[in-house]
């Protein structure tokens, strides 16, 4: 009644309100009649006239936001709507919830948003995770399922992971202050070598920080509410010369750097190719497979580069999450240590194999992902036809986002949900294992997540056996404390902080400068 109302308003206030008052009222006939046929939308905050629930998606920080939403969660329940100048949002704060659509449903939820700035003006509706669902779409995921499908597919990758995390571990003991930057070196590796048969460089590798400038324009592109083109598409039309148009620079210097990320590594294997110099690669073997069509080449491209650029931040923030951890829970790291020597002694680094006889190890794997999901509200899915759940209407068209921080945070599932407590997955009565959650839904769940999982796994288990971390100290004696927050943009890093990274005793320090760098 309330819309009904508003209309009559605006029939009101019209210079011909006779006419107005028709053919508005009509509409408001036509709206109150199909409001009255279906069950009512899911509950959320209320919003304000026109623009509805715009004030309330905050601009910059989509980790504040998946907090933010706690407080109408309590309020609403585990699904919420809200709209923001039309477009209807449906957010699910449950696993239940999300299984249900996400998963259950997955024919009708697996479409993607039009992102206007991200997607559509850079471009990055050309790769897996903003391309719509559809022929293009499957035909990815079965390229990509040879390469990640199986456990025993993945398993040929473990010597190339065991190799590049043991010189890891032996790059960060030499230089504890540069973390950050040692996790991408060797997430891009492992992932360059899988993907294009690329070995990375030890100093100043050309590769590395392309797809870092892209990732990062990625995810500042796509934050909820950080660019008005994304709720007025037709901004994209205003000239450059406009005042208030400066995102524009931003949208070409970030298509740019999206373009070089696929295109550079892409010419690179056509090159080792022609010079019968490729080392066997998801790229090569896909280019040698049939007669190349440009669509083919397209696809193959498009496909590698979603693999490179998806791997390349996510497991990142996760690593980088595990040390920010263990610096704050060192009771933590004591208890991972002791089942190493316990379980492989001090005499080898860890291995992929070692994995099911680590059972605390594993649990830090998975806590590491509960305790600061990389993607707090995951990815948008559109839902293609008009649904109904436990009573409540889900238009069609809307965008259905998975509050994954909630789920990973629920104090029903979890205990104590903002400590790092690794023993929450053991025991005879485990939690929800969070690698259910973390890597997506349904058909669109990220398709390398089992090299992801075991990098992760990997990293945890090398650096716990034969390094100490701790809380940095600096030259006055005074320890410095990390800050507990994320970065702003759809994947979440930890805040930039100082850690010492030392050797557990003289064997481990000579176990891994024994590594070949």
């Amino acid at each position: 009644m309330e819309k009904v109302a508003q209309i009559f308003d605006v029939a009101r206030d019209h210079p011909y309100p006779t006419l107005a008052t028709i053919i508005l009222g009509s509409t408001a006939l036509v709206h109150l009649a199909r409001s009255r046929s279906r069950p009512p939308l899911p509950p959320g905050p209320k919003g304000y006239p026109i623009i509805g629930n715009l004030l309330d998606l905050p601009p910059n920080h989509v980790w504040e936001s998946a907090v933010l939403y706690l407080d109408w969660i309590a309020r609403t329940g585990e699904v919420m709507y809200l709209n923001a100048l039309g477009q209807q949002i449906v957010i699910l704060s449950s696993s239940k919830a999300a299984f249900d659509l996400l998963e259950k449903k997955s024919a009708i939820y697996s479409d993607r948003p039009i992102a206007m700035m991200c997607g559509e003006i850079i471009g990055w509706n050309k790769s897996l995770g903003l391309i719509q669902y559809g022929p293009r779409f499957r035909e990815f995921r079965k390229y990509m399922s040879r390469l990640f499908g199986t456990r025993a597919a993945v398993e040929r990758f473990a010597p190339l992971q065991e190799k590049e995390t043991a010189k890891f571990v032996a790059r960060l003991m030499a230089n504890p202050g540069s973390l950050v930057q040692q996790i991408r070196k060797t997430t891009g590796a492992i992932t360059l070598m899988i993907v294009y048969g690329y070995s990375v460089k030890e100093e100043n590798d050309p590769f590395l920080p392309v797809v870092e400038a892209a990732m990062n324009g990625f995810s500042k592109s796509l934050e909820p509410g950080a660019f008005l083109v994304d709720m007025i598409p037709s901004l994209r039309y205003v000239p450059d010369w406009f005042p208030g148009t400066g995102w524009k620079v931003k949208a070409k210097r970030w298509s740019k750097q999206m373009t070089d990320m696929a295109d550079i590594p892409h010419q690179f294997v056509k090159d080792q190719m022609a010079a019968g110099t490729a080392i066997p690669s998801y790229t090569s073997q896909l280019l040698e497979s049939k007669n190349i069509t440009p669509e083919d080449d397209h696809n193959i491209k498009w496909s590698a580069a979603s693999l490179y650029s998806g791997g390349a931040d996510t497991t990142v923030s996760a690593i980088h999450s595990f040390f920010l951890a263990m610096i704050m829970y060192p009771e933590v790291q004591r208890k991972a240590q002791e089942e190493i020597d316990r379980v492989i002694g001090n005499d080898r680094l860890p291995t992929l194999a070692d994995q099911p006889n680590l059972p605390y190890v594993e649990a830090v794997a998975k806590e590491v992902l509960r305790w600061n999901p990389v993607a707090p509200l995951g990815s948008s899915h559109v839902v293609t036809e008009d649904d109904v759940y436990k009573g409540y209407f889900i238009p069609k068209g809307s965008r259905v986002i998975a509050n994954i921080w909630r789920i990973m945070h629920d104090p029903a599932a979890h205990a104590d949900p903002m400590a790092f407590k690794p023993e929450r997955f053991l025991g005879d009565r485990p939690e929800p294992d969070p690698r259910a959650t973390a890597y997506g839904h349904g058909r669109r769940i990220c398709p390398g997540l089992l090299p992801a999982q075991s990098s992760i796994w990997l990293t945890c288990a090398m650096s716990l056996a034969v390094t100490n971390i701790a809380k940095y100290v600096d030259g006055f004696g005074n320890v410095v404390e990390p800050g507990i927050y994320y970065t702003d943009g759809m994947i979440s890093h930890p805040p930039p902080f100082k850690c010492t990274v030392t050797p557990r005793s003289e064997k481990a320090a000579a176990l891994v400068a024994s590594v070949e760098l």
